[in-house]
């Protein structure tokens, strides 16, 4: 898919109702986010994606079609399912940063969901820029609940058309049934060009969804390895590589700290 119209699936689900104070940078994604809530509100399904730094890495300009091009994708919107119980922007904070022990935090903000109100807060998330001594990147994570039988959509397919462009690459595996992820659950994870043709100082972003089968809960983690995403001003990568590993992401996601997060979502 033409990164544009990849990246704001990206950003979709962390713009719900931020509400940051990076002026211009950030002014396209929430624009975005409100539109998609008054969508939401009006009867049409909801499209999530992958979860993008709420503070840092947000960068989404509606309508465009400059900068990163824009295209159609094969991949369905799919519906989401109001959260059982209420998550605290501090708690997503709190996990996030637990995910991330000796790192140095800056950028910090975070969204709660509300379950109470069926036109907003169906999102809970976190971001903030972290350096763990190997470069500053940016980095987020957002927990929704899907609505059941789960089809084909972002986050549960690899699917695209057209098809990727070189280099962006996508894997999709399942892990079994457990205690925290009864029925098992789905890991998709994506790495994704800021621009193309992709270059030596293009920054990338790189994409883990978790996705419990009997229940919908998603987490979803982005990293970039740049302090923000993507647009005409991204800085240059600071790194090589996410300061988590994919298998790091999912272990994290599925372990002790995210447990009682999944569980309010589901």
């Amino acid at each position: 898919m033409p990164f544009e119209t990849d990246f704001a699936h990206a950003v979709d689900r962390t713009t719900d109702s931020l509400e940051p104070d990076l002026d211009a940078l950030l002014s396209g994604a929430v624009a975005r986010g409100r539109s998609r809530r008054r969508r939401r509100s009006a009867g049409v399904a909801a499209g999530i994606g992958a979860c993008a730094v709420v503070a840092a890495a947000c960068l989404a300009i509606p309508g465009t079609s400059t900068g990163i091009g824009s295209g159609g994708s094969d991949l369905e919107m799919v519906a989401l399912a109001m959260p059982r119980s209420a998550i605290s922007d501090a708690q997503m904070i709190a996990a996030l940063q637990a995910t991330l022990p000796g790192g140095r935090f800056s950028q910090v903000t975070g969204q709660s969901n509300n379950p109470s109100d069926p036109n907003a807060g169906m999102v809970a998330n976190a971001g903030m820029v972290v350096d763990d001594g190997r470069g500053a990147a940016a980095i987020g994570v957002s927990a929704v609940r899907l609505k059941l039988p789960l089809r084909d959509g972002d986050g549960l397919s690899c699917d695209r058309t057209p098809k990727r462009p070189a280099g962006d690459t996508c894997t999709l595996r399942e892990l079994p049934s457990s205690a925290g992820l009864p029925g098992g659950a789905l890991v998709m994870s994506e790495r994704i060009a800021a621009a193309q043709p992709a270059g030596a100082d293009t920054p990338n972003r790189w994409t883990v969804t978790v996705t419990v089968k009997s229940t919908g809960a998603q987490l979803q983690l982005v990293e970039w390895n740049s302090t923000v995403g993507a647009g005409p001003d991204t800085p240059k990568p600071t790194r090589n590589a996410p300061p988590l590993t994919e298998q790091q992401v999912v272990t994290a996601l599925t372990g002790a700290v995210w447990a009682p997060i999944l569980g309010a979502v589901a």
